[in-house]
This record gives structure tokens, C-alpha cells and sequence, in this order.
């Protein structure tokens, strides 16, 4: 049991350390920097960049190495402010030649300016590189031994955890740029995908009841049977909007059973009939398994090219064949030829564009243009897939 336990346990000291704020995370570096900043044997091996004589530890002392250590604690709210206490702190301690090991806590807050400091930031790096120098001529005047290659190799040593900083900034802001392309593409596709639902579910709908209604106006006689038609278009489309809804709504399990399939096909064929368009369904084989999101498709290949058969070909013979093979379905609707009728109900073309892009996205095909007899054929492919 004990064996079990033990991960369990640092796990949830981990996941615990990881909620805390950045500033208490931050400041238990930074108390703990101070608490070893006096700790033998590490002293001897702090810095000592002008290798001025020790000074015995007095109370400045301690001041100077907790300026450049408390303080870390803040180095990502505010990098510049940091910076500046660290570094004074960093200069009394090697101008007055104390022997601590807070003089890590300067390499530390300079990596956090360069990697947290949004504003402002030529104007640090060159007050940075003037207290430096400053650093310098004043060592040199206190009677420092040191070779200006050696304030030179410390330069450098500095200037790469600038370096190392700045590199992380760019990185993290490349990734926040990528982070909001990725979220503007799938906002863009989702809504692509829903404007594409919305038109698959509503065009077919509503172009039947205008065939239904216009109809209405040249046969009084059938004002009864072509308003108790419209009614049940109607409701239909209402029916498949509240699925769509369903689907839609990221606070509900999606009613995938609710959404049309295959099998549904010969209720749309009806729909269509109803509404004045002579339609013929052919099935060949057996039906395999698809899938239910492949089915939709080509559930929705069908009832584009019906709709599209309502408003550029009404009354005239439309087949569907469909074609359950080994690898798929293919799906043939062909209008027979004739002339455009006067009182087209038109569209925006982008019901077939969206169904392409549709079939395309599960590895299929779609075509869709005029026949040689004059006719219209819109023809697709929907490979087989997994059955989820």
C-alpha cells in the first residue's frame, strides 16, 4: 500500500505547488537564494567581479544580499523593477567585497526583464548596459586587480542570459500567435459548419414549400392539399431544426441518432413528390456500414440535389440512384433536359461548394454540371469509413 501511496502523495503535492501563484512560486526561489546566499561552502564560489580583498559580513551585507534575492519573487509582474533593485544590490555587494551566493539572483532577474519586460524594453537594455559600465569604472576605482577581459567574459556571460530571455519571449509570443490563428481557423470552420448544416436543412425545406405555394396559385383546386403540404414542410423543418440545434449545443450530448441517414431517403423521395417534382428512387446492393457521419453526408448530397432539381427543374423527371458497393456508396441525381422555368426561386450556389468540401473532408468525391442531353447530374462518391 505504501508503494501506492508515495506517487499519489507527490502528485498531489505537485498538482497543489503548481496552483499556487507565480509570486509564491517565485518567492520561495527567491528565500531560499537568500538563505544559502551565506550557506558554507558556497560563498567563495559567488561572484567576485572586480576580486576586491573579503569584507567581513556586516548588516549592509545582509541587506545587499537580500535586495538581490526577496525581490525575485515579483521578477515576472514587474521585470524592470526587479532588475534595478537585484543590480544595486549586486553593485554593493562586489563594490564593498562581500563573499555571499546571491550573486545568482542577478543572472536570474536579468533572464526574467528579457523574457517578461513588455515596454520600454531598448531603453532597459541600454540603461542595463550603462550601469554595467558604471559597475566597472567603479570597481576599477576601488582598486580592483581584475583585466578588462575579465569585465568583458562576465559582459558576455550576462548578455547570453539576456540572450537566453529574449529567446523565450519570441517563442512565447509565436506560440500565442499560433494559439489564436489555430482558435480563429476553428471558429471560421465552425461556423462554416454551421452555416453549412443551416443551409443543407432549411433550403430543401423552404424551396418545397414556395414550389408549393406558387403551385397553389395556378390550381385553386389544390389550395387545400398544397397549404396541408406546406404545413407538413413545415413541421419538418422545424423538426430537423431542433435536432440541428442539439447537435449544435456544446452543453449537450449531440442527438446523433435524431439526425437523417440512408435510411431516410425514401421519406425525403416522398417530400419531394409531394411537392409536385416527379422522382424516381433506385437502390442497388446492400447497404454497408458507413458510418453515421458519412451517411449524413450522402444524405444531404441527395437533398441538395433535389432541392436544386425544385428550383431550376420543377416538374421535370428526376432519378436518384444510389449504390452501395464494398468500399462505399455512390450517389447519381440526374434531371431530365429542359428550359429554366420563369419564376426560378434561385440560390447562392454555395450548397454544392459546401457539400464538395463535405465529401472531400471523408476522402470522397462530388461532381455536379450538365449532362450531354442537356440534363443536370450531380454524382458522388462516399468512401466507407469507421462505423462511429
Amino acid at each position: 500500500m505504501l508503494r501506492l501511496a508515495a506517487p499519489s502523495l507527490g502528485a498531489a503535492t505537485l498538482s497543489w505547488w503548481r496552483e499556487r501563484s507565480v509570486v509564491v512560486r517565485d518567492g520561495a526561489f527567491g528565500v531560499l537564494l537568500a538563505a544559502i546566499a551565506f550557506l558554507p561552502p558556497l560563498p567563495p564560489y559567488g561572484t567576485r567581479l572586480g576580486e576586491l580583498p573579503h569584507r567581513p559580513i556586516d548588516a549592509l551585507a545582509i541587506v545587499a544580499a537580500l535586495a538581490q534575492t526577496l525581490p525575485l519573487a515579483w521578477r515576472r509582474r514587474w521585470p524592470a523593477a526587479v532588475l534595478a533593485v537585484v543590480a544595486a544590490g549586486f553593485a554593493v555587494q562586489e563594490l564593498r567585497g562581500y563573499p555571499t551566493f546571491a550573486g545568482a539572483g542577478l543572472l536570474v532577474a536579468l533572464w526574467s526583464a528579457a523574457a517578461h519586460q513588455e515596454r520600454h524594453r531598448a531603453w532597459m537594455t541600454g540603461a542595463t548596459v550603462a550601469a554595467y559600465a558604471g559597475l566597472a569604472v567603479g570597481l576599477h576605482a576601488a582598486g580592483s586587480a581584475a583585466q578588462p577581459q575579465d569585465f568583458v567574459l562576465f559582459f558576455l556571460l550576462v548578455a547570453l542570459g539576456w540572450a537566453a530571455g529574449a529567446r523565450l519571449r519570441q517563442w512565447r509570443i509565436a506560440e500565442d500567435e499560433r494559439r489564436r490563428a489555430a482558435a480563429a481557423a476553428a471558429r471560421a470552420g465552425e461556423r462554416a459548419r454551421i452555416a453549412r448544416e443551416l443551409h443543407d436543412v432549411i433550403t430543401h425545406h423552404v424551396t418545397a414549400m414556395v414550389v408549393q405555394a406558387d403551385a397553389a396559385q395556378f390550381a385553386p383546386r389544390q389550395v387545400t392539399s398544397n397549404l396541408e403540404a406546406i404545413s407538413g414542410t413545415g413541421r419538418r423543418a422545424l423538426r430537423e431544426l431542433r435536432d440541428l440545434l442539439g447537435v449544435l449545443d456544446p452543453d449537450r450530448i449531440a442527438p446523433r441518432g435524431e439526425l437523417p441517414t440512408l435510411a431516410a431517403l425514401g421519406d425525403l423521395v416522398a417530400q419531394t413528390r409531394a411537392s409536385g417534382q416527379p422522382v424516381e428512387f433506385v437502390e442497388d446492393g446492400h447497404p454497408g456500414g458507413l458510418g453515421s457521419g458519412r451517411e449524413l453526408a450522402a444524405y444531404r448530397v441527395v437533398q441538395e440535389a433535389l432541392t436544386n432539381a425544385l428550383k431550376y427543374a420543377p416538374g421535370r423527371a428526376t432519378t436518384v440512384r444510389l449504390t452501395h458497393q464494398r468500399d462505399g456508396v455512390r450517389i447519381t441525381v440526374v434531371n431530365e433536359p429542359g428550359d429554366m422555368p420563369a419564376r426560378a426561386v434561385g440560390g447562392s450556389g454555395r450548397g454544392l461548394d459546401g457539400l464538395r468540401d463535405r465529401v472531400e473532408i471523408l476522402g470522397g468525391e462530388l461532381t455536379a454540371g450538365p449532362s450531354p442531353d442537356g440534363g443536370f447530374t450531380v454524382a458522388a462518391r462516399i468512401p466507407a469509413g469507421d462505423t462511429a
